[in-house]
C-alpha cells in the first residue's frame, strides 16, 4: 500500500466496522452455512462420525407427523399475527394521534410490553394462566363462567391459543409504533380538504389516510409473518418446549437438535423454516423496489 492510497483514508470506516463484521460472520453467516451442511447428514452413533445421507432428512420431514404439527401451529401464528396486532395498532395509533390530556402516558404504558424481556413476559403470563390462582380463571370464576376456567398451558386443545395471545399481546404496541410514524406523514391539507367536500369520517380513512399508510402496512405485515415465524423464546419460557402439541418449526428444531441430538434433522428443519422465512422477505424486497421505481417516474 502507498503512502497516497493510505492517505485517503478508505481504510478509516473499515477499520470501525473490522470487529461487528467479524464477529457477525463468526456468529452468523458461518453456522447458516454450517446449518446447511449439516442438513444433509447425520451422526452415526455406532461409528461416532457424521455420515452424508443427502436429502433423506428432507425426504424424512413428509412422513412426521410432529413436522406437520409444528408446520399447522407456525401457520396459526402467522394467521393471527396478521389479522389482529396490524388492525388492532393502527386502531391504538389513529387514537394516539390526537391530542388529549395523558397521551403520553398512555403510549407509554402500551409500548411497555415491548420493553420486556421474553423471561419476565412468559412468567407474567404463565401466573395468569395457573390453573388454580391464575388471574384469568380467577376472573372466569368470579363472574359466573367457571365452564370457561381451563388448564391453559396443560390443554392441548388450548396451549397453542394461549402462547400465540402472549405474542400477540407484544406484538401490537410494535405494530401501534409503526403506524405512529406513518401517520406524520400523511399531509393534513388533504384530510382537510377531504372533511371540506363533506366525506365521512370512514370515507377519509379508507381514501386519504389508509393509501397514505400503505408502506407501513407492507412494513408491519412482513414484519408481522417474520416474527410469527421465528416464534420460540415465549414457547421455550412459558412450557420449556415439553409440549409437543405447541411445537413450531423454531421449538422442534430446538428440541431434535439438542434434546434428541439429531443435529441432521434439525439442521434440515432449520433450512425450511429460513427458506419459508427468505420468501416473505424478497417479497417485502421486491414490492418495496417496484413501489420506489414507481415513486421515482
Amino acid at each position: 500500500m502507498t503512502k497516497a492510497v493510505f492517505k485517503k483514508g478508505w481504510w478509516v470506516p473499515w477499520s470501525f466496522l473490522a470487529l461487528p463484521l467479524a464477529v457477525y460472520l463468526i456468529w452468523v453467516y458461518i453456522p447458516i452455512i454450517q446449518s446447511f451442511g449439516y442438513a444433509f447428514t447425520k451422526r452415526d452413533s455406532l461409528l461416532y462420525k457424521t455420515v452424508y445421507i443427502g436429502f433423506d432428512n428432507f425426504a424424512r420431514m413428509f412422513q412426521d407427523k410432529q413436522f406437520f404439527v409444528a408446520l399447522k401451529n407456525n401457520l396459526v401464528w402467522l394467521l393471527y399475527f396478521v389479522l389482529v396486532p396490524i388492525p388492532l395498532g393502527l386502531f391504538i395509533a389513529m387514537l394516539f394521534n390526537n391530542s388529549f390530556k395523558g397521551n403520553r402516558i398512555y403510549k407509554t404504558l402500551f409500548y411497555l410490553p415491548m420493553t420486556l424481556s421474553f423471561a419476565i413476559i412468559g412468567t407474567i403470563w404463565m401466573w395468569i394462566y395457573n390453573p388454580d390462582a391464575g388471574f384469568l380463571n380467577m376472573i372466569l370464576r368470579s363472574t359466573g363462567l367457571s365452564d370457561l376456567a381451563r388448564p391453559w398451558l396443560g390443554d392441548s386443545r388450548f396451549m397453542t391459543g394461549a402462547l400465540v395471545a402472549v405474542g400477540v399481546w407484544r406484538q401490537v404496541p410494535y405494530i401501534m409504533i409503526l403506524y405512529l410514524a406513518g401517520l406524520q406523514s400523511v399531509p393534513v391539507e388533504l384530510v382537510e380538504a377531504a372533511l371540506i367536500d363533506g366525506a365521512s369520517w370512514w370515507q377519509r380513512f379508507t381514501r386519504v389516510i389508509l393509501p397514505v399508510l400503505a408502506p407501513a402496512t407492507i412494513v408491519s405485515i412482513t414484519i408481522s409473518i417474520i416474527d410469527s415465524l421465528r416464534a420460540f423464546d415465549i414457547i421455550y419460557v412459558m412450557t420449556n418446549t415439553k409440549a409437543r402439541a405447541a411445537e413450531v418449526l423454531a421449538s422442534y428444531m430446538y428440541t431434535s437438535s439438542f434434546q434428541y441430538q439429531d443435529y441432521g434433522y434439525g439442521s434440515a428443519i432449520a433450512v425450511i423454516q429460513f427458506l419459508i422465512t427468505l420468501s416473505f422477505i424478497l417479497v417485502y424486497i421486491n414490492r418495496t423496489l417496484k413501489a420506489e421505481q414507481e415513486s421515482g417516474l
